[in-house]
Parts: C-alpha cells; structure tokens; sequence
C-alpha cells in the first residue's frame, strides 16, 4: 500500500447545460486552479509514481494541467473514476502503485468527499480545484492536508 493517496478535485468546468456531462470542459479559471494545484504540490516536493484521472474531460484536463508542474509524470484514465467511485476502488488503485508510494488521483464530488469520509472519518468540503492528501495505514487514513484554491493561491504557487 502506498505512503500517501492524494486527490485533486477537477477545477471550475461550465455549466451543466452547456453540453452532456462526460463532455464538459474546464472554464479559464478551472484551467487556472488546476495549474495552481499543480505548482502546489510540486513546490511541496511531492512526487507521484502513479497520476490518475477520471476520463470525463473537466477532470482529464485538471489532470494534464496539473501534471506538467509535476516533471514527466502523465495521468491515466481510469473508469471508475468517472462516478460512483469509492473506497474500495481508491485503494486499488493505490495499491496497483506498489508500496511506499504516492498516487494522486483526480475527480469529482460528492464521491470524493465520501471516499475521504469513509478512509479517515473525516467530514470535508474539497473545492473544485481543491487538494487532500490522505497517509494510509492499510484500509484507514489519516487526513494530512486540505487546501482550497484559495488557499493555494495564497502560498503564491
């Protein structure tokens, strides 16, 4: 199991009736978040052997944009992040990673509040754009860190 599994929430996508779901895309300020996040996490020296991401494309594209303040590190598409993803589904990919290792994966709420509810008993609000990271003793965690895009904005990231 890995040291750390750290979620980025998708940042502002458009409005739900601008096209189907799965499609939307990210507003410049989403774009802006998720670059931020991205200079966030690098900046805090954290490094990840495995990134990844719900296929819908707000969240694709936080992925991608975050990535590239994180070195070569590029997110793959995983399915079940796309709804309905829980627990379960986050510590497999987190141990697909192998031990000691950091996985940051990216999505949506309300499944991702859940999954940190139900891996630390933690009740959290995670903003679009949003960072936690979670240190994992097995099937439990500890919630280690919370920023909001405000937050990050303010560390000058």
């Amino acid at each position: 199991m890995p040291e750390h599994l750290w979620f980025l929430r998708h940042g502002e996508a458009e409005p739900h009736d601008a096209r189907p779901d799965e499609r939307r895309v990210l507003t410049p300020r989403g774009e802006a978040q998720a670059r931020a996040a991205g200079r966030a996490l690098a900046t805090l020296e954290l490094t990840f052997q495995h990134v990844a991401s719900s296929p819908r494309v707000r969240a694709l594209d936080t992925a991608r944009l975050a990535c590239a303040s994180l070195g070569d590190r590029q997110p793959v598409v995983h399915g079940e992040l796309g709804s309905d993803f829980g627990a379960d589904q986050a510590l497999e990919i987190a141990s697909a990673a192998g031990t000691d290792k950091r996985v940051l994966v990216v999505g949506h709420n309300p499944d991702f509040e859940q999954v940190l509810h139900d891996l630390t008993g933690a009740r959290v609000a995670l903003k679009k754009g949003g960072i936690a990271g979670v240190r994992l003793q097995g099937r439990r965690g500890t919630l280690i860190v919370l920023l909001r895009p405000r937050e990050i904005d303010r560390l000058g990231c």
